[in-house]
C-alpha cells in the first residue's frame, strides 16, 4: 500500500466570499492498495492565496504537521502496529498543534475566542519555546494549572487573576487538544485523563422575567434582525450560532404535533427536533424561500453587542444582559411554569442533566426572594 499527502480546494460560497472569506485547501491522506483507494481527510486546511505573515505562517505549521502525519501514516503501516510510537511525533510541537486547532475554530463565533486565549497563555507559559506533543505529561498539566491559577491578567487599569471559571475553559481546551491528538494517534496516550480538571465556580446567569421581554417587544430597535433574533432564542432556547445557521427548510409543522424545528446543533453536532410555540414561528414573518436563511443578514460583533445593551436600557431594564442571557431567560421561563428539569434540559439540548440544574439553582432562589417579599403581617 502506498500513503500520499494531497491537497483539495474547499467550496466557497459567493456571499462568504464577498464578506472577505478566503478560500482554503483541505488537506488529506491518500491510501492506494492496487486498484482500492482510501481518503482520510485531516481537518487541516491551508490558506490558497495568503495575505499575511500570520497565514503564511499558519500554512507552514499546518503543513509541517500534515507532513508528520503522513511521515507517522507509512511507519505505522509498514510497522504493521497502530499503537507503534515513532520518532516523526518528535517533530510535532504542541503549541503548533494547538495553532492549528485555533486556527480550525475560525468560524466558530465565541469558541474561537477561547481557544485563541488559551493559546495566548500557553505562548506565555512555556516563554514562546514549543515543547513536543509527545513530551505533554501529568506534570506539565499540573504546571499549566498551576500557571492559570496564579497569573494575571489586564482588565482595564486593573491587573487582576483570571475568574475560576476562565481557569477551567483554557485548562479544558488543552485537555479537548490532546484528547483529539490521542485520537488522531498523534500520541500514544492521553496524560489529561489521570489529572484533574478545574472545579467550576458558581456563576449568576442573568436571564430577563415574563414582564421585561413584554417591554422589549414593545421597545423599538434599529436592528431588527437582532431583535427578532433574540426574541426568537427566549421562546426556542436556541443559541445564536444556531439560529444564524437556520434556514426554512429545518421549520417543519406536524398536524399531531404542531410546529418543531429540526436541525443539528453546531457547538455539539447532535441532531435536534426542538418542539417550538406558533408564536415563535409568527415571530420570523413569510416564508420566502425554503433553502434561505430564516434570520439573513445576522452579524455578531462588539458593536451589535453594544446596540443590544442600548436596546435593553431603553426598555427600562437595569441588567447586564448579552444575547446568551435569551437562551437563560427561555430556561428559567420554563422552569419557573413547572416544566419539569428533564424535559427543559432536552429542550435545551443538554448532553448532561447537571448543566440544566444551574437554571435550578437560580430558580430556588427567586422562590426565597418571592417568600420574603410578604409583608409584616403579625407584629412581633
Amino acid at each position: 500500500m502506498r500513503i500520499y499527502l494531497r491537497k483539495r480546494k474547499s467550496q466557497l460560497s459567493e456571499r462568504n466570499e464577498k464578506n472577505g472569506r478566503q478560500r482554503k485547501e483541505s488537506l488529506y491522506l491518500l491510501y492506494v492498495d492496487g486498484k482500492k483507494r482510501h481518503y482520510e481527510f485531516l481537518k487541516l486546511y491551508l490558506f490558497e492565496k495568503p495575505k499575511t505573515n500570520i497565514e503564511r505562517e499558519h500554512n507552514k505549521e499546518t503543513q509541517k504537521l500534515a507532513e508528520a502525519i503522513h511521515a507517522k501514516r507509512i511507519l505505522d503501516q509498514q510497522s504493521n502496529a497502530h499503537s507503534f510510537v515513532s520518532s516523526v511525533r518528535s517533530k510535532v510541537g504542541f503549541l503548533a498543534y494547538f495553532k492549528m486547532l485555533v486556527d480550525k475554530k475560525y468560524d466558530s463565533i465565541g469558541n474561537h475566542g477561547n481557544w485563541l486565549s488559551t493559546y495566548k497563555h500557553l505562548v506565555d507559559f512555556l516563554g514562546n519555546n514549543d515543547i513536543a506533543l509527545e513530551k505533554v505529561d501529568d506534570r506539565f498539566l499540573e504546571s499549566f494549572k498551576d500557571y492559570l491559577l496564579t497569573c494575571k491578567t489586564r482588565k482595564g487599569n486593573k491587573t487582576t487573576k483570571l475568574n475560576q471559571n476562565s481557569i477551567l475553559s483554557y485548562f479544558n481546551k488543552v485537555r479537548a487538544a490532546l484528547r483529539e491528538a490521542y485520537n488522531n494517534r498523534m500520541i500514544k496516550e492521553n496524560p489529561a485523563v489521570r489529572v484533574k480538571s478545574v472545579k467550576a465556580a458558581d456563576t449568576h446567569r442573568e436571564f430577563l422575567t415574563f414582564e421585561e421581554l413584554q417591554k422589549l417587544v414593545k421597545t423599538p430597535f434599529h436592528l431588527e434582525e437582532m431583535k427578532k433574533a433574540f426574541l426568537f432564542s427566549a421562546l426556542t432556547g436556541l443559541r445564536w450560532s444556531d439560529i444564524k445557521l437556520l434556514r426554512w427548510e429545518n421549520i417543519q409543522h406536524s398536524e399531531t404535533d404542531g410546529w418543531f424545528l429540526k436541525f443539528t446543533q453546531k457547538k455539539t453536532k447532535g441532531a435536534e427536533i426542538l418542539p417550538i410555540a406558533e408564536q415563535a414561528v409568527k415571530l420570523l414573518g413569510e416564508n420566502l424561500n425554503t433553502h434561505s436563511e430564516v434570520i439573513p443578514n445576522l452579524t455578531y460583533s462588539a458593536w451589535n453587542n453594544i446596540q443590544l445593551k442600548e436596546w435593553i436600557k431603553d426598555a427600562g431594564i437595569t441588567k447586564n444582559i448579552t444575547f446568551h442571557c435569551a437562551r437563560h431567560s427561555f430556561a428559567t421561563l420554563q422552569l419557573s411554569m413547572n416544566t419539569d428539569i428533564y424535559t427543559v434540559s432536552k429542550l435545551l439540548g443538554h448532553r448532561h442533566l447537571k448543566t440544566t440544574e444551574i437554571y435550578a439553582k437560580v430558580i430556588d432562589k427567586k422562590k426565597i426572594e418571592a417568600a420574603n417579599k410578604i409583608p409584616e403581617l403579625i407584629a412581633l
